[in-house]
């Protein structure tokens, strides 16, 4: 059986929440918006499923919307945003340099609209800049977009105070909590959001189900247009199995917090990090100097291919990911490993270990084995390799050097 290393792309489906789910497939088929009895069961059941996601964010039911995921949900806020009166007049948004690709790229596409997009850059930690934050946003700005918790290293930012800037000059504060939910305490009232993205795949429930909190008296123009379902925010038919499955999984893995579960895995992953910095030379952990998520081990090794080493490794039942599952599709580096400084030569030989609720401390030690046996194959065919071992550097001085020589071919471009 192979050892699955990657639950931040997604997790599999607990069996509490499959048996949950069944019945909706099976028996209560109606559709929620029939006025039968047998449409009033499921709608029943969808409006406890949003007071159970509700409350797990600590908000109010009727400010739930139910989405496909959390790339849906973080497009409606960006694009339902800048449809409000309020846009007329606030023609800024602020984002992070490191956000998850739904929120960058609607960025982009706002900026063909005519909207002013500031990035806020990160340090070399991933964190972002308060500095620049305060600089950024001020009282032309509609929206502030930052991530609680980074999906490439697992970094935690600093929302709460981001969203204290935002509220000093009457802007929208919106915050993807997808990769925090049910790893750390998410209090979206304590956090001052007025939108929150979440999604059930990450926490051992269904694909295609998210969700997006969006604050009383906001009212989001809707992506798409058609029915009444979800106060016609986010028309269509509803997916009943999968909301009613993201609620039990919801239930589920705050109770896992609960109980230390998040403590257990943050052992492995600390145990992890150990056993691959004791066995492997010339690495960098991502994100090491900040808080992260207990479950995210973001890895650069030095003279390797990042994509060759994801390979070898699920060649031998090790499954991991280069970064996000949502950009693994193409061969540029990491925009997140890039933002925190990396040269991109590094950037490509960077992996994301990303640890769920049923790993163990063998499973653990048998990776940690099998990646320094990879790592020293792969770095005994590198040229690259050979030149650094015989120039006698320090891995910390060839990283100063391949960055200014990243900088150089940049400025010559």
């Amino acid at each position: 059986m192979s050892v699955y290393l990657d639950h931040n792309a997604t997790t599999p489906v607990r069996e509490e929440v499959l048996e949950t789910m069944l019945p909706y497939l099976r028996t209560f088929f109606g559709n929620p918006s029939s006025v039968h009895s047998v449409g009033r069961q499921v709608r029943q059941a969808i409006e406890e499923a949003r007071a159970t996601v509700a409350s797990g964010l600590g908000v109010r039911a009727r400010d739930i919307y139910f989405t496909s995921g959390g790339t849906e949900a973080n497009v409606m806020v960006l694009m339902g945003a800048t449809g409000t009166k309020q846009a007329e007049q606030r023609r800024r948004i602020v984002i992070s340099s490191v956000e998850h690709p739904s929120v960058l790229h609607s960025a982009k596409e706002l900026e063909k609209r005519g909207f002013e997009v500031i990035s806020l850059p990160v340090d070399e930690r991933g964190v972002v800049s308060l500095d620049h934050a305060r600089q950024a946003i001020d009282d032309r700005t509609l929206l502030v977009s930052v991530m609680l918790a980074n999906n490439e290293t697992g970094v935690i930012q600093p929302v709460a105070e981001i969203s204290s800037m935002a509220r000093a000059h009457g802007a929208w504060m919106h915050s993807d909590l997808v990769q925090a939910l049910g790893k750390i305490p998410v209090d979206v009232k304590g956090l001052g959001l007025d939108m929150a993205t979440v999604s059930s795949h990450k926490i051992y429930g269904p694909k295609a189900v998210g969700a997006v909190y969006v604050r009383g008296g906001i009212r989001l123009r809707p992506l798409l247009y058609g029915g009444h379902q979800e106060h016609r925010v986010r028309p269509g038919t509803e997916n009943p199995a999968g909301i009613i499955g993201f609620a039990r999984a919801m239930e589920l893995v705050l109770s896992d917090m609960d109980q230390g579960v998040m403590d257990r895995v943050e052992e492995l992953r600390d145990m992890l990090e150990q056993e691959i910095l004791k066995r492997i030379p010339h690495i960098r952990i991502n994100g090491g100097g900040a808080s992260r998520v207990p479950n995210t081990l973001n890895v650069t090794f030095g003279f390797v291919e990042g994509e060759g080493l994801a390979l070898m490794l699920d060649a031998q039942a090790i499954a991991v990911s280069t970064g996000s599952a949502c950009s693994s599709g193409t061969l540029e580096p990491s925009h997140v490993l890039i933002a925190m400084g990396m040269p991109h030569e590094l950037a490509h030989g960077s992996i994301r270990f990303s640890l769920g609720r049923m790993n163990t401390s063998e499973e653990i030690m048998e990776t940690a084995q099998k990646v320094a046996r990879v790592v020293e194959q792969l770095r005994s065919m590198s040229p690259l390799y050979e030149d650094f071992t015989k120039s006698g550097m320090d891995f910390g001085s060839y990283l100063v050097k391949v960055g200014s020589d990243d900088e150089k071919s940049a400025m010559e471009e």
